[in-house]
């Protein structure tokens, strides 16, 4: 079993947890912003009119999965401002973990959502339909499986 690696108080710990899981969500939250922000103009251009059915259930979709990663995501930052103060620091990483944890596991659907409504409208659904699957399969992999697998070997 590996040693501590670092000396330090558990409130340095939550402090140091928390400073970092905000860098995190500085990124992912850049990442669902101008995501979100694509999906509310999409129904003002001039092609809207001409989605499928289907289409447009992606569309509703991709924007419900766009919206609620925002809120998880940004979730923190509300917890943080409730609970300043308080000596609820290691409540507070736990919390925003776990609505980080949940966010990232949203944005992916949006993303992969948001990847199938635009090759079901540019190319095909059969398309669509490849381009979610393979997106899936990396995201799997690279979000999840190889730091599973940097986890085990240290």
């Amino acid at each position: 079993m590996p040693t501590p690696e670092r000396h330090e108080t558990p409130a340095q710990r939550s402090d140091r947890n928390w400073n970092e899981l905000l860098q995190e969500l500085r990124v992912t939250q850049t990442g669902i912003q101008v995501m979100s922000g694509f999906l509310l103009t999409v129904p003002f251009s001039g092609r809207f009119d001409r989605l499928s059915d289907n289409q447009r259930v992606l569309y509703l979709v991709s924007l419900c999965l766009s919206l609620l990663a925002t809120v998880l995501l940004v979730a923190p930052v509300s917890s943080h401002r409730i609970l300043f103060r308080k000596h609820e620091k290691a409540a507070l990483v736990e919390h925003a973990h776990m609505m980080a944890r949940a966010g990232l596991v949203v944005f992916g659907a949006a993303m992969l959502a948001v990847a199938a409504l635009v090759f079901s409208v540019v190319v095909s659904t059969t398309a669509a339909i490849v381009v979610a699957a393979v997106g899936l399969v990396a995201a799997v992999l690279v979000w999840v499986v190889l730091p599973l697998v940097s986890a085990r070997r240290y």
